[in-house]
């Protein structure tokens, strides 16, 4: 409505000057053009219900952003209409006021002036306010077209007055803070030199509050009159149509105002003095052909205003609570009367208002008033923007006018002007807006309206991946991807944590084989298993994906997941196993942290534990197969065994002396006949115990590495050689020499590898595998004997004290898959009774020495 120009343009113009105020306005209507081109775009994408701009910036980024906004909004349309109500009660005051220093009024000027009473009418007219919102959106529709038509009647009468009245003078009473002093103003008619005298700045002392006015605090009294523009949007539950009504009227309404506002000051600049304009802001009756009007019509407007805002902050309030994102604390706001009219939200915003009306002065809540508009036009204009960016199919409005940089202009000018009127309000504003969102992240239920973070977040994702090229990998960049593949997560949630910690920034995938044919079921049973898995993920705090897929075998599920898993440059390199043993399962799930502390129920979408007597899913053959698979793959296989049993709260974190320690044993303990410390999998295997030993909860343990020498073998330089190669990789380890004649005697006196014959096949084999990179398979499970094996395992046993875990070197599956149940048995011999230990076998280069 044309409600604002009429009250304020000459406040503006006097102070600032026709320059000044031209640009004063301009600025405004850019922003406030930019903001509502956002707002038609959002209002014409989809079905609008009660609580305007609360509405759209909440369905477009989410409850978080929306409900602190929306107490914002609610806030800044409280204020606001405070703000009019002091207004309207300043310009009752100054027409029929007793005049200061009288005792009894004389003709029109019977009110009488102090803060009591200036309260006591505003709390009247907020009443009258009050009923006609009670009544409902019907009869404010019908009230504020009522008033429309008396103001443009008015501002056809002002119009004609600049050319119809004589030049006069206008005797200006001054505020009863300077006694009865009076000054002359006076109206030229159209002069030049009145309009050379206006055209520059010339700010004053406003008389109504005794402060200085400067461009800023000006520029913060005009904009309150300029945030009419949402009062369209926020009756959009009330509205038939609102995906037609927003855009038209708002659209209207801003452009209609822009140039009054703009007519009004150049007629003003050209016709009134300076004095007239800083002293009177009711100037306007003085020079009226017809005054009264003119006083009807300024009450009218301001009375709309402060309608317009009341109505809109009760809808603001009645669309949070039925959102239910503050919980219990807005139940009462949700009562509505039989036709619809939230009732109980009008009243509650009725009473914010009247205890803002007890700060006193307009001009000292305006520049609060102003912060918080921009900051909700900011905020419309980013979720405008974020719509658009994130490229979504259903963001199709049928209003085309704008583009990103409209709502990127819009933010930037509405931050902007923030700060230049008050820097004190608009970081106070930004910090609630803060505490709000993350009150609200943590707090409030999650919502169905769809989070545009998602959006933003796929779109932005898919470019990278795009950019992830990995024909531009290299070795200094190389992290472990992993692939854990889970049977069932109740048996697994230790080693879900342990690889959580190996990962180091990288890819973490967990997979689960479904044994089902999905020809001979009606739908996919992963389907509804899909939100366990993530609850799952989510209760263990672990930055994990899941993958689940249909097999007829283990076997071949997992050959789907490594060929599938992942996207792009980003595919699981390293595959985790469990290890094969006749240990039953024990169901870590229940005892595991993440549901004991905080008395979660485990998930009940995982299936109870195999009992030991019942079949396992996968044979010895096919596990070790599997094994297989995966270096066939080029992908490097970690076997995990007891790790169910590694309680690493307790191990990292006992105040016992010395810290923790992780063996490391880079030898291949199952051919001693070739055992090297500087292959690809010896590197490999350092490799993980130092990601480990990197991770946040493990920095307190110590590397501790084990060096195998014989005798006359000279096992202080290999020390030193080992010593170099950790100083070049930059690991800090402590190196232990182990003496191991008596194991590997036992190696030599077994018929297939005497010392001096010739080399087995399988060991040739390997030698070529190690020094040209071909995949082989030597038979290695035939190479040694278990009393070797045994002397092995009680050799990394005797080695004190025990450590939180074990790293050993894992040799490959024999070519011959018939030795494939020898190799498992040899396996579980050598780790037998080694707690908490990991068998790593690694098939690329994963260490740099470069900078």
């Amino acid at each position: 409505t044309p409600a604002s120009p009429l009250s304020s343009a000459g406040f503006v113009v006097g102070h600032a000057g026709l320059y000044q105020a031209l640009a004063m306005f301009a600025v405004a209507y850019f922003i406030i053009g930019m903001t509502v081109l956002s707002v038609c775009a959002i209002a014409t994408n989809g079905a609008l219900d009660a609580g305007g701009a609360y509405y759209m910036i909440s369905r477009a980024l989410g409850p978080e952003f929306g409900g602190s906004i929306g107490i914002m909004f609610f806030l800044a349309n409280v204020c606001g209409s405070a703000l009019y109500v002091l207004g309207l009660v300043e310009a009752v005051v100054d027409s029929f006021g007793i005049p200061p220093g009288q005792k009894a009024g004389t003709g029109v000027h019977v009110l009488p002036q102090s803060y009591w009473y200036e309260l006591l009418y505003g709390t009247v007219l907020l009443a009258l306010c009050l009923l006609v919102c009670l009544v409902g959106a019907s009869i404010y529709a019908k009230a504020t077209f009522l008033i429309f038509l008396i103001v443009v009647g008015v501002l056809g009468t002002i119009l004609v007055s600049f050319f119809a009245t004589r030049p006069i003078g206008v005797p200006i009473r001054l505020p009863h803070f300077n006694g009865s002093e009076t000054e002359n103003g006076s109206f030229t008619g159209f002069s030049l030199a009145t309009l050379r005298d206006n055209l520059g700045g010339g700010y004053g002392v406003d008389y109504t509050t005794g402060q200085m006015m400067s461009f800023s605090s000006v520029f913060a009294v005009m904009f309150n009159g300029c945030t009419g523009i949402m009062a369209g949007s926020n009756m959009s539950g009330d509205l038939k149509r609102p995906s037609y009504s927003i855009p038209r009227g708002t659209i209207s309404a801003v452009l209609f105002t822009y140039l009054v506002y703009n007519l009004l000051a150049f007629l003003m600049c050209a016709t009134c003095n300076r004095t007239l304009l800083q002293k009177d802001y009711g100037f306007l009756r003085d020079i009226s052909i017809f005054p009264p009007l003119v006083t009807v019509g300024i009450y009218a407007a301001t009375l709309s205003a402060a309608m317009s805002n009341l109505i809109g902050a009760s809808r603001i309030l009645y669309a949070l609570a039925r959102d239910d994102l503050f919980g219990r604390a807005l139940t009462l706001a949700k009562k509505t009367s039989a036709s619809g009219n939230p009732v109980m939200a009008v009243i509650l915003s009725w009473l914010v208002v009247q205890l803002v009306l007890f700060s006193g002065k307009l001009n000292t809540i305006a520049g609060v008033v102003t912060t918080f508009f921009l900051l909700v036009y900011a905020t419309v204009n980013l979720a405008c923007l974020a719509l658009e960016w994130a490229s979504a199919p259903n963001f199709r409005p049928t209003f085309r006018y704008f583009t990103w940089h409209t709502c990127l202009l819009g933010i930037a000018g509405c931050c902007i002007m923030m700060f230049l009127i008050s820097p004190v309000s608009a970081s106070a504003s930004l910090g609630s807006l803060l505490l709000l969102l993350l009150a609200l992240h943590y707090l409030s239920p999650s919502s169905t309206w769809g989070y545009i973070s998602q959006a933003l977040i796929f779109h932005q994702v898919r470019k990278y991946l795009l950019m992830l090229d990995v024909r531009k990998d290299h070795v200094k960049f190389w992290r472990p991807q992993m692939l854990l593949m889970v049977q069932n997560p109740r048996g697994s949630a230790r080693l879900i944590d342990f690889v959580n910690d190996l990962k180091k920034s990288g890819l973490y995938v967990l997979g689960h084989v479904e044994l089902q044919d999905l020809d001979t079921l009606p739908s996919d049973p992963l389907q509804p298993q899909q939100d366990s898995w993530l609850s799952l993920v989510d209760k263990l705090n672990v930055k994990a994906f899941v993958s689940l897929t249909l097999a007829p075998s283990v076997r071949h599920g997992v050959r789907q997941l490594l060929f599938t898993s992942g996207l792009g440059g980003m595919r699981p390199n390293t595959l985790v196993l469990g290890f094969y043993d006749d240990t039953a399962p024990q169901d870590g799930l229940a005892q595991h942290p993440a549901f004991t502390s905080a008395r979660e129920e485990v998930p009940l979408g995982f299936p109870p534990l195999r009992a030991p007597t019942d079949p396992k899913l996968l044979s010895a053959r096919e596990y070790v197969g599997i094994v297989a698979d995966a270096l066939k793959m080029l992908r490097n296989v970690l076997l995990a065994r007891q790790l169910e049993s590694l309680d690493k709260a307790w191990e990292l974190r006992r105040a016992a002396s010395p810290p923790p320690t992780i063996h490391v044993w880079p030898v291949n303990l199952l051919r001693p006949d070739s055992a090297r410390y500087a292959d690809t999998c010896s590197l490999f295997l350092l490799q993980m115990a130092c990601v480990l030993n990197m991770a946040r909860a493990w920095r307190r343990a110590r590397l501790r590495l084990f060096l195998c020498v014989e005798a006359g073998a000279m096992p202080h330089a290999q020390e030193e050689k080992l010593r170099q190669l950790l100083k070049d990789l930059r690991i800090q380890a402590q190196i232990q020499l182990v003496p191991w004649d008596a194991v590997t005697r036992l190696h030599w006196q077994t018929p297939r590898g005497p010392p001096g014959g010739p080399a087995p096949a399988g060991a040739v084999e390997e030698e070529e595998e190690e020094e040209e990179g071909a995949v082989n398979f030597p038979a290695n499970a035939a190479q040694v004997s278990d009393e070797y094996v045994c002397a092995a395992n009680k050799l990394v046993l005797e080695q004190s004290p025990a450590p939180a875990v074990r790293f050993l070197y894992l040799p490959r599956p024999p070519a011959d898959t018939s030795l494939y149940p020898l190799y498992l048995h040899q396996l579980e011999l050598l780790t037998r009774g080694l707690g908490p230990t990991v068998l790593v076998h690694g098939v690329s280069a994963v260490t740099s020495t470069q900078l």
